[in-house]
């Protein structure tokens, strides 16, 4: 399970190191990217994009949002392989995608993980701590009649 929140910088163009608590998570050299949703890149062990792939390809292609997310899933997506020392290239369609720029952040999703430009990540993540506030405050007051 990919856990964790890993703060990094660039290596080289585009290339960026995957933590080892995370590369421990992987069945081998091979990652697929993908273009995310919130504005961040989506990273599977390739045996895990296989299933997520499947899942995607049960929704029926003669169903719009079948078509759809074939062609948002699959045309932004690519296999990308480890180095020795654990580092991987992300494209530049992806790069531009998620406005990432110099400083990283990785963090883990569970079945897979996403790579954030560091601002964006910031701001989703009070996005997420504001909405996740109004949520729970609702429960308790739900709790409380």
């Amino acid at each position: 399970m990919f856990l964790g929140e890993y703060h990094t910088k660039f290596t080289g163009k585009g290339r960026v190191i995957l933590p080892s608590k995370m590369r421990e998570e992987l069945t081998g050299k091979v990652l697929v990217l993908s273009r995310g949703f919130e504005g961040c890149i989506w990273g599977f062990d390739e045996k895990l994009w296989q299933e997520e792939a499947k899942r995607q390809l049960l929704v029926p292609a003669t169903e719009e949002r079948g078509r759809l997310m074939r062609r948002y899933l699959f045309s932004g997506s690519e296999s990308v392989e480890l180095d020795s020392q654990g580092r991987f290239v992300i494209p530049f369609a992806l790069l531009d995608y998620a406005s990432v720029k110099e400083d990283v952040v990785i963090i883990g999703t569970g079945d897979h993980f996403e790579v954030w430009d560091k601002k964006a990540w910031k701001k989703h993540l009070k996005d997420i701590e504001r909405e996740y506030g109004r949520i729970s405050q609702t429960r308790s007051s739900e709790g409380s009649n």
